[in-house]
């Protein structure tokens, strides 16, 4: 962790040499020298980080190098603070104030030179001088283990249909040499599975020769290759001991090509082990089979792009429940009962598993050495984590391999969630703007700040440290959450690093000294334990307990603070003096009881975030034109207009100064007019409340909106009934916008083909007053899956879907079509429609049968139909629809 800290920091730093070349060029010399020291130490932490687990020297000098580069951003950041306070004030003495901070700045960086040299010093006395480092700053050298894997083949419980299925992919009699691969979390089971599937007399006897070698961390390619060639049984132990890699791996690739043949490579943690091994796997298109195992889902694409992993999942909780039972009373035996007075305490443990196999055969062993008492078992409840934490083949010491082995800008984002409180499902879109705003991502060229983090959460997900908890209509990754035991690690290592502290944790007589401080529910707050953090940079509120004197406390006693989430909190008031939290980068106020922004936010001016949606604010200071580093801006309420003053002082002021701009939610008002909005041309997403005053003030809109060609989302909603939406001009140019979303009085449906975007995927339409079948034209959509019509006094009585009509159709949901009676969708429309809601269509009497009867359809909900049409359905054979998983709004007997 102290090398992502230190790579941040120095990422940091060099930005701020750029940006402040003027302020800091009396101090550039120490400031290069404090960059180069640190940058060398960071090349050591990579290893060292991993043993410092079970080193305590080694842990004592990566935590000085930690400490010392915290107080570095510290000098440097409050010297910051300190020169845009004093530039508000009198402009006479201005010119001394700046000579004595840049004097006191140079003599605080020299001194933590001075500190960093003696750590330097004490490294070569005390700590192993064996520490490997990188050969350039970029080069990532993993620390490797290795150790003999954890298999139960006794004992094997849920993965009858996973065997099944990678038994199915090794004998589907597909000739080329195709890679079967096996993913998933540390301790889920992986290689118990592949062991069950190789040793299956099916596959053994389907295959000429068979090999298994274990990869792990730490290997050779001799060592591995050697292995393959034992197991085969080919040359003598004299032949093979002469024979370097190279003939090695020439002979078993001349023995392989003509037999057909089976090779386990378990626990696979780089692609460059296949890079290298399996150029001595032949192709000789005779159904020969490789099978990997790994955490890394991306490593089993790798090998075989053609293939797709199988992805072993958590076990139920009757499979837990069985797994537990097993392990600890009836090994081998399908009969093992627990006694009644000690079942509610043994499913407590189980819970706190999280369905990890790994965890359950830990606890099970423990147990079974254990009395069975009551008394016994509630102790093991008690100390679950220390249970589970004792050494480097403990389960969270093998979860703690994949940690290890993360490229160091992925630790800090992977640690970051552990901040959310347990079993929460984490917003996408809320974590890639915390990420960012805390300075986690890795730059990569011209590549967007979030478009990188969402590369870097899809990497974590690939490794099984996060798991998707939903998608959205694109297929991106809408939400997310940990495992319990992988939060777990998180916290453990998050606090043990000085990342994070859970204020629940924090005892009453501590000190605070942490970066970032998260408060959970069930505590009230106290306003002392941040007048001793003046390290803090984020605080992340989850508590309905929080107390409005925190808020004064923040401002007055933590000036660096970087991150403010307050989300869902109950403050009435935010405090004028917010606006001297110069660093700010993230401030969000959703669903709070805030009635008004302060005018001091036009003084944050590095916030990149700036979230006040479902609040009670309804009139905004334009005052926010002035925060040029605005990502992201999303609101309630509508800008005020500014005043003859305002345009004296700071020149023009509109929406079109915020460039930087990635997504805008706001209500309607005179900042769309003209062409201001045109400007951001880097906007992503646009969502705005369309008023009634606005319906008549709308000038230059559409054709702004027209330059917005970067747009991916675009929605235009209403804040009353029948509110007319502005005349939109075709969004022919618009061929990264996937999702549009128009809710309100359109002057007429827009019926052209050529209106539309040309990669529409998602399209919702609340209109009134349609009279025309709007299938005719949405149906030759060549890319929708998701179509919403809500078509409120519309006079349309019969929709038709035809042949070859809407042919990625996923789902369909009509909503308050009151003249509507047929929907007619013929065959060979919508072939693959998954998803069907049809509601508050009072008069609808007709409805294809055929299109409840597709084998495709999964999600079926149908309410407020007609009588006669609800009868009807009721009278389906429900064994007719087939793969429906939930079916509401009508009483179906079956006939």
């Amino acid at each position: 962790m102290a090398e992502s800290i230190v790579a941040v920091f120095l990422e940091k730093l060099t930005d701020l040499l750029s940006q402040e070349a003027f302020l800091l060029s009396r101090v550039e010399e120490q400031v290069k020298l404090l960059s180069s020291e640190l940058e060398w130490m960071r090349l050591f932490l990579k290893d060292a980080d991993a043993k410092r687990r079970y080193d305590p020297r080694i842990k004592l000098w990566v935590s000085q190098i930690r400490d010392v580069t915290y107080d570095a951003e510290d000098v440097i950041d409050r010297f910051m603070f300190e020169m845009n306070h004093q530039q508000q004030g009198s402009l006479k003495c201005l010119k001394f104030l700046k000579l004595r901070l840049v004097h006191k700045l140079e003599s605080r960086i020299r001194e933590i030179n001075t500190k960093i040299e003696k750590i330097k010093a004490a490294k070569s006395t005390f700590v192993v001088e064996t520490l490997p480092a990188a050969s350039s700053p970029n080069e990532v050298v993993p620390h490797r283990e290795r150790r003999t894997p954890i298999v139960e083949e006794v004992n094997v419980v849920g993965i009858q249909e996973d065997a099944k299925s990678v038994k199915q992919k090794l004998l589907n009699g597909e000739m080329r040499r195709a890679v079967v691969s096996i993913v998933g979390m540390g301790g889920l089971g992986k290689t118990t599975l592949a062991k069950k599937v190789y040793n299956d007399n099916d596959v053994q006897q389907c295959f000429d020769c068979h090999a298994w070698i274990y990869v792990s961390q730490e290997y050779t390619i001799r060592e591995l290759l050697l292995g393959v060639a034992v197991r085969v049984g080919i040359l003598s132990e004299e032949e093979r001991s002469k024979m370097n890699e190279s003939d090695l791996g020439n002979s078993l690739r001349d023995y392989l090509t003509t037999k057909k043949y089976l090779i386990v490579m378990d626990d696979m943690w780089r692609n460059e082990a296949w890079d290298r091994l399996g150029l001595y796997f032949p192709d000789s298109v005779n159904g020969s089979r490789v099978l990997i195992t790994s955490r890394n889902k991306e490593i089993g694409l790798y090998a075989d792009p053609q293939a797709i992993p199988h992805e072993l999942s958590f076990l139920t909780e009757e499979e837990s429940w069985e797994l537990f039972l097993k392990k600890i009373f009836l090994a081998g035996s399908a009969n093992a009962v627990c006694p009644r007075e000690l079942e509610e305490l043994g499913k407590n443990i189980v819970a706190n598993c999280g369905g990890l196999p790994l965890a359950i055969v830990v606890l099970g062993g423990l147990l079974s050495r254990k009395e069975k008492t009551p008394l016994s078992w509630q102790k093991v409840l008690d100390s679950l984590t220390w249970h589970l934490n004792q050494g480097p083949d403990s389960c969270l010491g093998v979860l703690a391999l994949s940690y290890n082995d993360m490229p160091y800008y992925l630790k800090s984002c992977f640690l970051y969630c552990g901040l959310f409180p347990e079993d929460s499902e984490i917003w996408t879109k809320r974590l890639i703007r915390l990420w960012v705003a805390e300075g986690f991502i890795q730059r990569r060229g011209e590549q967007i700040a979030e478009d990188v983090a969402e590369d870097q959460l899809l990497e974590l997900i690939d490794r099984s440290m996060i798991q998707v908890a939903d998608r959205s209509f694109d297929g991106r990754v809408k939400s997310c959450r940990m495992h319990d035991l992988l939060r777990d690690l998180a916290i453990s290592e998050a606090e043990d690093t000085k990342f994070f502290e859970r204020y629940e944790s924090i005892e009453s007589t501590s000190p605070v000294s942490v970066r970032r401080l998260t408060i959970h529910q069930g505590k009230k707050t106290n306003s002392k334990h941040l007048h001793t953090s003046p390290r803090l940079r984020s605080f992340i509120c989850f508590s309905e307990c929080f107390q409005e004197n925190i808020l004064r406390s923040l401002h007055r006693r933590v000036k660096l603070l970087t991150v403010l989430d307050l989300e869902g909190m109950p403050i009435n008031t935010f405090p004028e003096g917010i606006g001297e939290l110069i660093h700010l980068k993230y401030l969000c106020l959703r669903r709070t009881r805030i009635k008004r922004l302060p005018s001091s936010i036009g003084r944050l001016t590095n916030l990149q975030t700036l979230d006040f949606r479902n609040t009670l604010i309804e009139i905004i200071r334009p005052t926010i034109w002035k925060l040029h580093h605005l990502r992201h801006l999303h609101g309630h309420g509508v800008v005020s207009s500014q005043s003859v003053i305002d345009k004296c002082r700071n020149g023009p002021l509109s929406v079109g100064r915020l460039t930087n701009l990635q997504s805008l939610g706001l209500r309607a008002g005179s900042w769309c007019r003209g062409e201001g909005l045109g400007k951001l041309i880097e906007l992503r997403e646009l969502t705005i409340e369309w008023t009634k005053i606005a319906q008549t003030k709308n000038h230059g809109f559409s054709e702004s909106v027209k330059k917005l060609t970067a747009l991916r989302s675009l929605c235009l909603d209403r804040n009353v009934l029948r509110v007319n939406l502005p005349h939109l001009l075709p969004f022919s140019d618009h061929t990264y916008l996937y999702h549009l979303c128009l809710r309100g009085r359109l002057e007429r449906f827009p019926d052209e083909i050529e209106f539309y975007p040309p990669n529409l995927i998602s399209l919702e339409l609340q209109c009134w007053n349609i009279e025309q079948d709007p299938m005719v034209t949405l149906e030759k959509l060549p890319n929708l899956r998701f179509l919403i019509l809500s078509l409120i006094s519309s006079m349309v009585k019969k929709m038709v879907c035809t042949s070859g009509g809407f042919q990625q159709l996923e789902t369909l949901e009509l909503w308050d079509l009151e003249e509507l009676e047929e929907l007619i969708v013929e065959e060979g429309a919508m072939p693959y429609l998954k998803g069907l809601l049809i509601g508050a269509c009072p008069k609808m009497k007709r409805l294809s049968h055929g299109l409840l009867q597709r084998k495709t359809l999964q999600r079926l909900k149908l309410y407020d139909l007609s009588p006669e049409l609800m009868d009807e359905l009721s009278r389906i054979d429900p064994e007719k629809i087939c793969l429906a998983t939930s079916i509401h709004g009508w009483r179906r007997t079956a006939s």
